[in-house]
């Protein structure tokens, strides 16, 4: 039985509401020294964010019935990592932006040392929780996480791709070099939210199905990056949470820029078919995944 849209909004509020309060009670406090570095950590995580990595893993997770504690764990560490690729992202010497979840991008906010420690804190705090002996995962499972995540953020992820669009400024670029780029710098994250929620124990994946998931998180995270090259040549600040028609602006290859609007469009149009088709062909129960598709599809900010 599939999920009415009701049903699905509120599974969505409910794991919302849990990594917010895993979040809250997990990272290090205000009071604790140094305060100004924990506040910055705190400000660009909690309390913001679709956290649609997040419930990638979470629904991954309970498709194959793993633990959802552990599963929540998972999740709220890959919430580190992306708060952190954000802060840096916005920062002067790369997209120089200061709004970010509708409002002051961390660095505005405590300044550009402090952002710049805050982001590397994060993502050393999303392999401790990873590692911990209380994760409550096997150590080989663990182990498989910090491996995956790491991948998803480095030179051959999420770190690479921005190197990659830094690069790439004024250039123009061919549609397979534009998704070649964000398969690593928006795609590598998501693809490891979606691989990560398999390894959160439960049942296992045949390869086929594995091929299948690895797949549809590649077609995930490109039409999540067309969604946003849209959104931002059509909407506004104050519904995207941050400032709109900057890649523009800086003449950066995007799919609105090599295809037009409408075609645009209509490749995303395609890639959801084609996602939600490679979802179809998996034996588990995938209706959460399918709904998180079709939001991202239709998402406004």
């Amino acid at each position: 039985m599939h999920d009415t849209p009701s049903s699905f909004t509120t599974w969505v509020a409910q794991q919302r509401q849990e990594l917010e309060n895993f979040l809250e009670q997990r990272m290090p406090p205000v009071n604790q020294i140094p305060h100004g570095l924990h506040q910055a950590m705190r400000y660009a995580t909690i309390g913001g964010g679709k956290r649609l990595r997040a419930l990638l893993t979470l629904a991954t997770a309970e498709m194959v019935q793993a633990d959802h504690q552990t599963a929540l764990l998972v999740a709220s560490s890959l919430e580190l990592i992306h708060a952190y690729s954000l802060i840096h992202d916005d920062l002067p010497s790369m997209d120089n932006d200061s709004l970010r979840r509708g409002k002051p991008t961390c660095h505005v906010q405590f300044g550009e040392a402090t952002a710049v420690l805050a982001g590397d804190a994060l993502q050393s705090l999303a392999f401790q929780w990873l590692s911990e002996p209380t994760s409550g995962m096997p150590s080989t499972s663990a182990l498989t996480q910090v491996r995956l995540l790491a991948i998803a953020s480095g030179s051959r992820g999420m770190a690479g791709g921005q190197a990659i669009d830094l690069a790439s400024v004024g250039m123009p670029l061919s549609l397979p070099e534009l998704e070649a780029m964000h398969l690593k710098k928006t795609g590598a994250l998501i693809r490891a939210a979606i691989l990560m929620g398999t390894h959160c124990g439960g049942a296992s994946l045949s390869d086929n199905e594995q091929q299948s998931l690895t797949h549809f998180a590649n077609r995930l995270g490109l039409l999540y990056q067309i969604v946003d090259d849209i959104l931002d040549n059509t909407s506004d600040s104050a519904t995207l949470g941050k400032t709109p028609g900057k890649d523009d602006a800086e003449c950066k290859a995007t799919y609105v820029t090599l295809l037009g609007l409408s075609e645009a469009r209509s490749k995303a149009q395609e890639v959801l078919n084609e996602a939600l088709d490679t979802l179809s062909r998996l034996s588990h129960d995938s209706q959460h995944l399918q709904a998180l598709t079709q939001q991202i599809y239709a998402r406004h900010h």
